[in-house]
Formats: structure tokens, sequence, C-alpha cells
């Protein structure tokens, strides 16, 4: 005989599911908290919607495209109808006489650049200083203003200025005895010239966020380290460098990540057949060997060369940085 079925006393509680049971039950009860919180919040994912989409339709979808650095592309066959060739353009890169000239361009100009990057924590650190609010707001607004200058105006007040004819830098040589000097043209200037311009250009600018950063550090803590007799550079030193540090690792992180993309534009904008030796560097390559030249494929390899290298380098600073410190960016 059967044994008749259990009766659970009035008041208890109703039995759990077995184990095997509770999968659908615990997805579904996601399913609804997953709901709610976008129910409550929808404002901020409408908010936050077109920069996902701009991120997709124009990071993201385009890379796509990249296989065509494996591919002997031709636009007329498609990507899909091109054959493909594998690593034949990053060999043909890879063995070229031009090869370690744009490699070695590229990197002494990445890493002049980031030498120069304690330069904006610096001038925050200065300014976050200055007691006379008139004086520090016409300090930043002359600091930050070139950020809004053309590029070209930039590279043009540079040919302006250091002509060697009519140029005033070289006005000012001769008046002390010397030789007029050949900046935009030689090739030992070269990267002097890039680099200070783009400091003179993104110093400012640059500033913004470590004073954003120095503008939350609480009083209470200066005036403790006053208390206890500190001095304003040991406030410095133990108050507002420990408080901005968090943002100076994410910076420096972003900096790595973008380490190879020097910019055509201003190296473009610069280049000249005497300047050639020191300016040639790889995103220039590029562009003249995919949009002037039309091989798109070979260009497409040897910038895909230009990405994987930024991306293993952001990758290990940010583990270096999570290591060693308590910010990285994941």
């Amino acid at each position: 005989m059967t044994a008749p079925p259990a009766v659970s006393a009035p008041g208890a509680a109703p039995e759990s599911p077995p184990i095997g049971d509770r999968t659908p039950v615990r997805a579904a009860s996601r399913r609804r908290r997953a709901k709610r919180a976008l129910r409550g919040s929808w404002q901020l994912y409408v908010l936050v919607a077109p920069a996902v989409l701009f991120f997709l339709i124009f990071n993201y979808v385009p890379m796509y495209g990249a296989q065509i650095a494996f591919r002997d592309f031709i636009a007329s066959d498609g990507i899909w109808g091109s054959s493909w060739v594998g690593f034949e353009h990053f060999e043909r890169f890879f063995d070229s006489y031009y090869f370690w000239r744009l490699l070695r361009n590229t990197l002494v100009l990445s890493l002049y650049q980031l030498l120069l990057f304690p330069l904006p924590i610096i001038l925050a650190l200065a300014l976050n200083e200055v007691k006379n609010h008139v004086f520090k707001r016409f300090a930043q607004t002359l600091t930050y203003a070139p950020h809004f200058v053309s590029l070209v105006v930039v590279v043009g007040m540079l040919f302006a200025f250091m002509d060697p004819r009519t140029g005033l830098i070289n006005h000012v040589i001769e008046l002390i005895g010397l030789e007029p000097i050949q900046f935009m043209q030689d090739p030992g200037w070269f990267r002097h010239l890039y680099v200070w311009s783009g400091v003179w250009q993104s110093l400012g600018w640059s500033t913004i966020i470590y004073l954003a950063a120095l503008a939350g550090v609480n009083p209470e803590l200066h005036q403790a380290a006053q208390v206890d007799g500190a001095n304003r550079l040991q406030r410095i030193r133990h108050v507002n460098i420990p408080a901005i540090m968090p943002t100076v690792v994410i910076l420096l992180i972003l900096d790595f990540g973008s380490f190879m993309a020097v910019g055509f534009e201003k190296a473009l904008l610069m280049n000249n057949s005497l300047n050639a030796e020191a300016s040639d560097i790889i995103q220039t390559f590029v562009y003249e060997t995919g949009l002037l030249e039309g091989q798109y494929s070979y260009a497409a390899a040897v910038g895909l060369f230009d990405s994987v290298i930024n991306i293993i380098l952001l990758v290990g600073v940010n583990q270096l940085a999570r290591r060693y410190s308590e910010n990285s960016l994941w």
C-alpha cells in the first residue's frame, strides 16, 4: 500500500523545492530584480545610451574591418571576396628597411612625452597654493587657452617663429652674434619642437583634472598638519600628493594605453624631406600608405600592429598598478 501524502500543519512554512528545482526560481528572481532596477533608473540608462551607441558604432563595429590586415583587400571584391594571405603583410612590414626607423621614432617621441607627464601635476600643485584668486584665475586661463588653438595654427606659428630669415627666434639669435638655425629642417630639433609645443598647448588643460582632485581634499587634513608643525612643502608632500595619487595612477595607465598613438596630424604637418629621418612615425606611414597609395591591407596590418602594442602596454601597466597600489582601471 502507498503511504498517504504528508499534510503540513496549519501555519507551517511551505516546504522548499528540491535543490535541482531551484535554478528556474533563482533565474526568475534575478529577472524581476533587473526589471525593478531598470524601471527605477531608466532615466540614467537613457542618458548613457547615446555614449554607448557612439562607441558601438564608431569603435566596435569598425573592428569587423580589421580582418583586411590578413587579406589582399580589393575594394571591388569586398572583404569576404578578397583572398586570405595570413601574416604576409606583417612579415613585409617587419622585413622592410624602414621598420626600425619608424619604430624608433615613434618610441622616442612617446618616451619623451611620457617623461614630461609630471608637469601638469606640478602646475596643479603650484596653482592650488596660490592665495590670490584673481591671479590664480588669470594664470589658469593663460595656461589652458592654447588648448583651443587649432593644431594647424600651432604648426604655422612654429614655422613663422623658427624661419631662418624672418623668424623672431632667429632674429634674436643673430642679435647675440650667432648664425641662424634651421629649426624646422634639422632632424635634431624636430623632437624637441614637437614635444614642447605640445606641452605648451595641453599643459594647462591637463591640470584641470588634478585641480578638481585637489579641490576635494579635506581642509581639516591641512589644519591638522599645520597644528603638527608641517610647513607648506610638507603639506604638499604628505597631504596633497597622496590625495591626487589615485587620479595620477589612472591617467598614467591611460597614457600607456595610447603610448604608441603619437598622433599623425602634427607630425605630418611638421614633416618635410629634410627632417624625415626623425619625423617619420608609424601613424604617418599608415596614412601615406593606406590613404595616399591605396595599400589598404598593408596599412591595416601596420595599424593593427601598433594597436596590439598599445593593448599589451595598457593591460600590463594596469596589472602592475593593481599589484602595487589600490588603484587600477579594472
